[in-house]
């Protein structure tokens, strides 16, 4: 079995600019840590605003032969792609586990998870259509085209290193577009790694850039602004979503925002509350509470609401916590002291305001950011963890009477990406589904993610769609073409 010295020497570390491994502008580095050790793994480039130039120079360079490129030599790459994803499994989750901190059997989950949109898109690359259509008046005709849109600008956060890289570059690539890639300072081995793999599946020099960087902003605004980019894509809080909305704007470009949740979780009284915990156990733990999809309100119907309280309470209390590198272990770190100590703010301020403590409600002890899986009940309206993502391991009960009231209440946020629904009565689930305002619904399952369909919410969750059908899409501009016919 390899250590976890051998996996992190064996990552890259520099900037992948047109093909090409290279340092930093003035060997510039930035320091990864460990959030179960609090200590360094390894540093890599730290790039600056000249680097973010020269991987979008590298990118629009690529642009034109790239896109001529056969569909089915770019679905070939992506193909490749995800068979060394699946070849090298065990070595990419221990080293997602070492820089993002959950236990290795959901980084091995990620893995497959973010390898699936690599042969979704694969298969996705040669099924690009168009149209052709004869003129209402018989006089013409029109060609409908569809053409990719350019060279891409994406950042992605540090919670799925993996996943959200895979959900942009794998429609990027099938539709013909360059891009350049911008991971999270926390979390850049695997982006890095995965650059790596692509090369070696083929994909030609430029296609993909990858700058790892301490100063986003600085970094790519002004690629965001620059006028040779056609695209965007970002996965993050909805209030870094705004400020690069006000940036596209200014070369109106086609944006693809994936933003900040506060999914609501409801369960009925008629609901099979075997699956209804088991459902709030996947939705609320998946990755340590540490996802947009994480189920951040909790209302159950009074009837139930104190069975259903201790059998939550029993399994978030079992679950082991520590480094997720370790045998056992449920529930790893959360990403930094800054997380930690937000998780911390918005329990006691629950808590302060008249929250019950089921179980949890403490940091634990050590140089890691840990976080006791925690069970909060009777949580007033006023409480802040109602209104702002939690992004922890926390689980806040409310309970409800009437089906308006819990519909009232979950749709009672800004957000609107996704809400969960347990009931065994098939009248409500549709009435409920349709009245939900978010862009998924997970019925009675607490888990949506799936590349095979898309992604996305709505209000402040933000725009567009991915994986899915319709994923290739946001790649993609159409071209009509009139054609006069004598």
């Amino acid at each position: 079995m390899v250590s976890e010295r051998e996996v992190i020497d064996a990552c890259p570390t520099e900037l992948f600019i047109g093909g090409k491994w290279r340092a930093a502008e003035g060997d510039k580095i930035l320091a990864v840590e460990d959030p179960a050790t609090g200590s360094t793994l390894c540093e890599v480039a730290d790039a600056s605003p000249a680097d973010g130039v020269a991987a979008l120079d590298a990118a629009v360079g690529a642009q034109a032969e790239w896109a001529a490129t056969a569909p089915r030599d770019r679905g070939e790459i992506l193909r490749r792609t995800y068979e060394l994803m699946t070849e090298q499994a065990d070595d990419l989750a221990l080293l997602m586990t070492l820089e993002m901190g959950k236990p290795v059997a959901e980084s091995k989950a990620e893995i497959a998870y973010a390898g699936e949109f690599f042969r979704w898109f694969a298969e996705e690359a040669v099924r690009i259509d168009g149209g052709y259509q004869v003129a209402p008046n018989g006089k013409g005709r029109f060609l409908v085209m569809r053409q990719p849109v350019g060279p891409c600008l994406l950042i992605t956060p540090w919670n799925f290193p993996a996943a959200m890289g895979a959900r942009k570059i794998g429609p990027a690539v099938a539709a013909g577009c360059t891009m350049v890639m911008k991971p999270a300072a926390q979390t850049p081995l695997s982006m890095l790694k995965l650059a790596e793999l692509m090369t070696e599946a083929g994909l030609p020099a430029g296609v993909l850039n990858v700058v790892t960087t301490s100063d986003s902003g600085g970094v790519m605004e002004p690629l965001i602004r620059d006028g040779r980019a056609r695209k965007l894509s970002f996965t993050g809080s909805t209030q870094v979503g705004r400020k690069l909305l006000e940036q596209a704007s200014d070369q109106v470009l086609r944006t693809s925002m994936e933003l900040g949740g506060n999914a609501p979780l409801l369960v009925f009284a008629d609901a099979d509350l075997d699956k209804a915990v088991d459902g709030a156990m996947l939705a609320k733990m998946r990755n340590g509470g540490e996802a947009c999809t994480a189920a951040n309100r909790i209302y159950v119907q009074s009837a139930v609401m104190d069975e259903f309280a201790t059998r939550l309470s029993e399994r978030m209390g079992a679950l082991k916590v520590g480094r997720g590198t370790e045998d056992g272990i449920d529930v790893g770190p959360l990403i930094d002291a800054k997380q930690r100590d937000k998780v911390k703010d918005l329990v006691d301020d629950a808590v302060g305001r008249g929250a019950r403590v089921l179980t949890g409600a403490t940091v634990a002890a050590g140089n890691g950011y840990f976080y006791a899986p925690t069970v909060l009940a009777d949580v007033p309206k006023a409480a802040r963890l109602q209104k702002e993502e939690i992004f922890g391991p926390v689980a806040p009960l409310t309970a409800f009477e009437t089906e308006e009231e819990a519909v009232a209440m979950a749709n009672d946020t800004e957000y609107g990406l996704v809400s969960y629904l347990f009931t065994s009565d098939l009248s409500r689930a549709l009435r409920v589904s349709e009245r939900l305002e978010t862009g998924m619904i997970g019925l009675n399952q607490g888990i949506v993610s799936n590349p095979a369909a898309p992604f996305g919410g709505v209000k402040q969750s933000g725009l567009g769609r991915e994986g899915g059908s319709t994923g290739i899409d946001e790649y993609l501009e159409i071209k009509y073409v009139a054609i006069n016919v004598d």
